[in-house]
């Protein structure tokens, strides 16, 4: 997959999770892939990064990374669902079950 890794956004295939680092913090995306679906389990940020937009961030850095790389997502992680739905113009890039 390619990793454009800018703005702190990074892809880490070893622990399959794509990373934002902001101020010495990591939040987080886990995801696992089956050929060119990618599917998006699990969204976590630090406490100190709560309310800062930065999980939103992540979410749009990852599925314009999953865009970028011709994958189909799968929205698994109920906050993922909430953004893609409240988002529709993710809507080309999500698995027929998930459009919103």
């Amino acid at each position: 997959m390619k990793n454009n890794n800018k703005d702190g956004f990074k892809i880490n295939e070893a622990a399959s999770q794509f990373e934002l680092h902001v101020d010495g913090h990591v939040a987080f995306i886990e995801y696992y892939r089956e050929g060119e679906k990618l599917f998006l389990t699990h969204t976590e940020a630090p406490e100190a990064l709560r309310g800062k937009g930065v999980a939103a961030k992540l979410v749009q850095m990852t599925l314009q990374c999953a865009k970028d790389n011709g994958f189909t997502v799968m929205p698994l992680c109920s906050y993922i669902a909430k953004y893609v739905n409240d988002h529709p113009e993710w809507g080309d890039i999500l698995s027929e079950g998930y459009r919103m």
